[in-house]
């Protein structure tokens, strides 16, 4: 996907949430586990009920990977369902990959040519030729891990460097590496105030914000700190729309959820 199809959809919709799609089997609506594959079915369910809504889906691999090969079916099922009933949805696969070089290559194939997602995950750790290989396919992005959300962020990312933070550098270090139309970051909400820092030296560049809600990240702050003329945000919500019901009705409280995620958005995000 293109960077104006995605801003496009982000000002058509007047929503930049993206629904993550973490399924776990022990939280699902029981009726389900009659399935042959309950994940692909709620999978289904919940993309059916909130598309409206939101402009992105992004699976989280674990939650796939953790079921064998069952689980990867499930996973390549619901991609095939994205790709087949909303093709204009941004669809991220949440891998946070990361290897040497040809490693990274067949990291890239798989989920670009095998699985056509627009995006992958990356952890920019082993340095530039790790993840070049994610930036080498025509509208396809790599989003790169800048400043999480979890409590153990400080434990490096947030380490001085030269007086500046470490998150700051790498941040800036790999913004070279790409341009604004195949490269973002992953924010965390519950760093909303060192948002206001990472857009003064990377003004243009989309930020995927995880933390909004259960993790206890500020939605106005986000906005208020992270926007840009572009919007420039996807955020991410999984456990609170996903598990807002777990009875027969799981569905239509997932599509309650996200209607009042994207209610609260629309008064930031302009036509």
């Amino acid at each position: 996907m293109q960077r104006a199809e995605l801003i496009h959809q982000i000002k058509t919709k007047r929503s930049c949430l993206c629904v993550g799609l973490d399924p776990d089997v022990d939280k699902l609506p029981k009726h389900l586990l009659e399935e042959e594959d309950p994940i692909y079915e709620f999978n289904c369910a919940i993309i059916d009920a909130t598309a409206d809504h939101c402009v992105g889906f992004k699976p989280n691999t674990a939650f796939y990977e953790a079921y064998g090969l069952s689980g990867i079916n499930s996973l390549e099922k619901t991609i095939k369902y994205i790709k087949a009933n909303y093709p204009d949805h941004f669809l991220i696969a949440d891998a946070k990959r990361g290897d040497i070089g040809n490693t990274s290559s067949m990291y890239a194939k798989a989920f670009f040519n095998r699985l056509n997602c627009d995006a992958i995950t990356v952890a920019p750790y082993m340095g530039e030729d790790s993840v070049k290989p994610f930036l080498q396919f025509d509208n396809k992005w790599a989003i790169v891990l800048g400043l999480t959300s979890n409590e153990g962020s400080k434990d490096v990312q947030q380490l001085s460097l030269n007086g500046k933070p470490l998150y700051l550098e790498v941040m800036q270090r790999v913004a070279k590496w790409g341009t604004t139309e195949n490269l973002m970051f992953v924010v965390g909400a519950t760093k909303a105030q060192m948002l206001r820092d990472i857009r003064s030296v990377l003004p243009d560049h989309f930020l995927l914000v995880p933390g909004v809600g259960a993790q206890g990240g500020s939605l106005e702050e986000v906005f208020e700190n992270g926007a840009n003329k572009d919007t420039g945000l996807l955020i991410n919500l999984s456990r609170q729309i996903i598990f807002a019901g777990n009875g027969e009705d799981f569905a239509e409280r997932a599509a309650e959820q996200a209607l009042i995620i994207k209610g609260q958005m629309q008064k930031y995000i302009h036509g």
